[in-house]
């Protein structure tokens, strides 16, 4: 069997948050330099931190491996130059392999945000500019997170992706790494980190720039997936509280009464200083015209909200007057979609903006101006694994298709078996079970029991 068949197999999606099926990114023609991405641009998590330090072989070998396997010519390690210990990791596993493999580098950037998205990454890394609309292999490049390239040296051992390595941290007594079966309640990652030290708070899937936030009823019901990457517990009447409340007529509101066309927006938008077409200030200002989304959806300009990676330097760095230019955009992105009207791609050579080295923004500015420095410098070095007596696993829990039960109601299952599969001919992912247990729920979700 290929790596990407084991990589099929296992179920294996991207764990750097959108959940591409890691098979399918990885079978793309014309891969000649696979990048591994351990920037882990969102102030706070420091998960893909950890796995650098401490299965540095695991993914190094994976990645040259896979590499071999692709055709990749070069595989790249993209990370901060502040993380010393997990340099010093990764190139103590790089000295280890045979001098056959194709080579793996580590190109060491600064510590910016978003230092982590997709396209940043491939320019810091090749130099090379992806087109808008475009993605890395259209420049000849495939990026995978370095937790994904771990789940992948699982696979290779014959291993399914049942466990998630995740941050908690916050306002918890004892912030630190975990290492739960996919399905396991936030309720009990909050409880392993010590629980919640305020009363009121909110969940944040993710990071305090681009996460989902939750409020404590929503967390109550929510479960690890195999894209979460962090639970942030933050203060509910804290800046990403309060701006997660705001509604959409709020928003249209504010942008008519409040937004001075600074375009501040614009001139800090990662996308934009690499050279694409994406201008949030205009978007926000045909916004404040009043009229609703669905009636500007044919305006050229409005259009490229398509180009937007959701970053949020717009709303939590650049805006002085806390306006939410990224949530604006992921609306229109999600008309534009049920309208069916895609951006094109653009062809020829993109070249950055000569201002973009100078607008880089260091990342703990970024975590001071979205109200979370108080937690920023919160050592993540503890790891801890758990075993619940419950799981609950989503069907759909990756971009493409949702997975198909071949589990029934009070089946025994254990841990590793194939309880839903990808859809013939369709892009996805292979769903197993994550604790040895009895089947008590088949729905949108499989519910597992622990057997006793």
């Amino acid at each position: 069997m290929s790596i990407l068949e084991q990589i099929f197999e296992a179920g294996v999606v991207g764990c750097g948050g959108a959940g591409f099926p890691a098979h399918a990114k990885l079978s793309g023609r014309g891969i000649g330099h696979l990048i591994l991405n351990g920037a882990e641009c969102e102030p706070l998590l420091g998960t893909d931190r950890w796995l650098m330090r401490n299965r540095a072989d695991d993914i190094v070998g994976a990645a040259a491996a896979v590499a071999k396997e692709i055709g990749a010519k070069e595989c790249t390690i993209g990370l901060k130059k502040t993380y010393n210990r997990e340099i010093a990791a990764l190139e103590t596993a790089i000295r280890k392999l045979p001098r056959s493999a194709v080579p793996v580098s580590i190109h060491a950037m600064d510590s910016f945000y978003p230092a982590g998205d997709e396209q940043v990454l491939v320019y810091e890394v090749t130099g090379k500019v992806v087109p808008p609309a475009g993605i890395p292999l259209d420049v000849g490049a495939a990026v995978s997170n370095v937790a994904t390239m771990a789940a992948v040296a699982d696979a290779m051992k014959g291993k399914p992706f049942t466990r998630k390595y995740l941050t908690v941290t916050g306002e918890v007594a004892e912030p630190k790494i975990l290492c739960v079966p996919i399905g396991t309640s936030y309720t009990d990652c909050i409880r392993l980190a010590g629980g919640a030290t305020t009363d009121r708070w909110i969940a944040v899937n993710g990071g305090p720039m681009m996460g989902k936030a939750m409020t404590m009823a929503e967390a109550a019901g929510a479960v690890v997936t195999k894209t979460t990457s962090g639970i942030l517990i933050l203060p509910e009447e804290g800046a990403v509280g309060r701006a997660s409340r705001i509604s959409l007529a709020h928003m249209k509101n504010r942008a008519a009464a409040a937004c001075i066309q600074c375009s501040y927006c614009t001139e800090l938008c990662p996308r934009h200083l690499l050279g694409h077409p994406l201008e949030p200030h205009k978007i926000m200002r045909k916004l404040a015209l009043g009229e609703e989304i669905t009636s500007l959806l044919g305006d050229p300009d409005v259009q490229k909200a398509a180009l937007c990676c959701q970053c949020g330097v717009c709303e939590s760095y650049a805006c002085p007057m806390g306006l939410q230019p990224r949530r604006v955009n992921a609306l229109i992105k999600e008309e534009l979609g049920k309208a069916g009207i895609r951006y094109p791609k653009g062809g020829g050579d993109y070249a950055p903006l000569p201002e973009r080295r100078s607008r880089k923004i260091p990342t703990e500015r970024a975590a001071a101006r979205a109200g979370v420095l108080e937690w920023y410098h919160t050592g993540l070095d503890r790891m801890e694994e758990f075993q619940p007596d419950v799981v609950t696993l989503p069907l759909n829990q990756q971009i493409g298709a949702p997975c198909q039960p071949v589990v029934r109601e009070g089946d025994q299952v254990s841990e590793g078996q194939l309880v839903a599969r990808c859809p013939e001919g369709k892009l996805g992912a292979n769903l197993h079970a994550s604790i040895t247990g009895t089947v008590t729920q088949v729905g949108d979700a499989i519910v597992i029991q622990e057997r006793r």
